[in-house]
């Protein structure tokens, strides 16, 4: 493999892309990591009900609660040993160079720029359904909320940061909300109305779609819990981020449990796995009356935290390989407030243009694959770096090792493969961008990558000190 080649920037150039420090702790960062993933649970899970049942999508998340929480508990050790905005970016380049550490940034990406578009969808749904406006065409919608969100978010972090945590403890009050009106509708009986299909291997009444369905519900199951690995991206804006980082990451992965399974449980009691699998806004077709009214409306605020958030990561993320030289370094300038501009503008045009297709469950499928993908390439980054680089200092270390990681590895490859199960189009319309990405990679950027940078740096003092030995 050829070389790739790095290149001094004067200090103007760092000095034109600065992220404003020091505007989270871990309790914001927690509220973040909520944040990122909490429109999962008013919207998109539902249809793994029609993939592989309650039991099928019961075990299915299951397994991707497991493998969430051995992923958190490894990038918490990588975060508090390499704070930077790059996230996952930053591990893949310590642990297996410049194309591990693209190759892990562009899946990322992926994830992070389809989908806003997916939860868009959804908020369209949601608004249409209100009859907010008297707007009947989802597309105003979708413009609204990526005009109004990037504006916000080009004020600054912390402001953001703060609106965000506001809307994301209404969306929480929401679920607690729904979880007292859904208990008293519950009835066991209608967890396994779907029925039983004679062709499939091992199909029951709790398994209606047998073995087979358990792999195919894995990416629905993946919405329970999905962005959640974005905490990392705020690294450099947080205060002690090796302390805080972790720590939020792993609050927001307790709290995401929770809810998990209250929805699953409680949705699919009240209102039958067939009704919640083919519903657009599944918790309030679980209710009824005034409750469902309440819960509709502060659903929408769940969808918006979400893609707000969502919105944050994807801007970091494209910002971090930007000042790097991986991609186009104009997209990481920042403006006065310290907000990377090109780099919140440019995602959200193409998920705009993504939402037009309206078509938010396949959206969901794509940025699982991409989201699956960038677990694998994470998990092999830990396990190198534990293997490699054992002495680095690591103020949070993972329970388990590499073998709570090895164990992420094996789900997360599964997932992937899970994605062609559920929509072969959509995963390999994915897979070609991603080969586009490194092409360019490959062609051009390489040799243009920018020394001076946080994660150059943070690779270039590894080889350094390895000389040294």
């Amino acid at each position: 493999m050829t070389e790739t080649v790095a290149q001094s920037e004067s200090s103007d150039y760092l000095e034109k892309r600065q992220l404003r420090k020091g505007t989270a702790g871990w309790v914001l960062l927690a509220g973040l990591g909520v944040s990122y993933v909490i429109s999962g649970d008013y919207a998109g899970w539902n249809a793994g009900l029609l993939e592989g049942g309650f039991g099928g999508l019961l075990i299915a998340s299951v397994i991707i609660a497991a493998m969430y929480l051995a992923m958190v508990l490894g990038m918490a050790e990588m975060s508090s040993a390499l704070p930077a905005a790059g996230g996952g970016y930053t591990f893949a380049r310590r642990a297996m160079g410049p194309w591990g550490g693209f190759a892990t940034g562009t899946a990322i990406l992926i994830e992070y720029a389809i989908a806003p578009a997916a939860i868009a969808t959804f908020i369209g749904g949601y608004v249409e359904s209100l009859d907010l406006f008297g707007i009947s065409d989802g597309w105003w919608v979708y413009l609204a909320v990526y005009v109004v969100f990037i504006g916000i978010h080009l004020v600054g972090a912390g402001e953001a940061l703060k609106a965000m945590f506001v809307i994301t403890a209404v969306a929480l009050v929401g679920l607690v909300i729904f979880g007292i009106a859904a208990l008293g509708k519950f009835d066991a009986g209608l967890l396994t109305d779907i029925a039983p299909d004679p062709d499939a291997a091992g199909s029951s009444d709790f398994m209606p779609f047998g073995y087979l369905g358990i792999w195919s519900a894995l990416p629905f199951a993946i919405w329970f819990f999905l962005a959640i690995e974005g905490v990392p991206l705020a690294a450099e804006e947080a205060e002690n981020p090796e302390k805080n980082v972790p720590r939020g990451i792993i609050a927001a992965m307790g709290v995401l449990l929770l809810t998990c399974a209250l929805v699953l449980f409680l949705a699919t009691g009240a209102l039958g796995a067939q009704g919640v699998g083919e519903s657009a806004n599944p918790l309030v077709d679980a209710l009824d009356g005034t409750t469902a009214t309440v819960v509709n409306y502060i659903g929408l605020a769940g969808l918006v935290a979400s893609f707000f958030s969502i919105m944050y990561a994807y801007s970091r993320q494209l910002f971090a390989l930007s000042r790097a030289g991986y991609l186009p370094t104009v997209l990481s300038v920042t403006n006065s407030r310290k907000a990377p501009t090109w780099a919140l503008i440019i995602p959200g045009v193409i998920g705009f243009a993504l939402t037009f297709t309206g078509e938010g469950a396949i959206l969901l499928n794509m940025a699982v694959f991409g989201a699956a993908l960038s677990y694998v390439l994470m998990m092999v980054s830990h396990i190198v770096l534990r293997v490699r680089e054992p002495e680095m200092e690591r103020p949070y270390k993972t329970p388990g090792g590499i073998v709570t990681t090895g164990f992420a590895l094996v789900i997360a490859v599964a997932s992937v493969i899970a994605t062609f199960l559920v929509d072969t189009t959509a995963a390999l319309w994915c897979l070609a961008a991603f080969v586009a990405f490194m092409a360019y990679f490959g062609l051009y950027s390489r040799k243009h990558l920018v020394a001076s940078s946080p994660d150059e740096e943070f690779a270039l003092l590894a080889e350094v000190d390895k000389e040294m030995e």
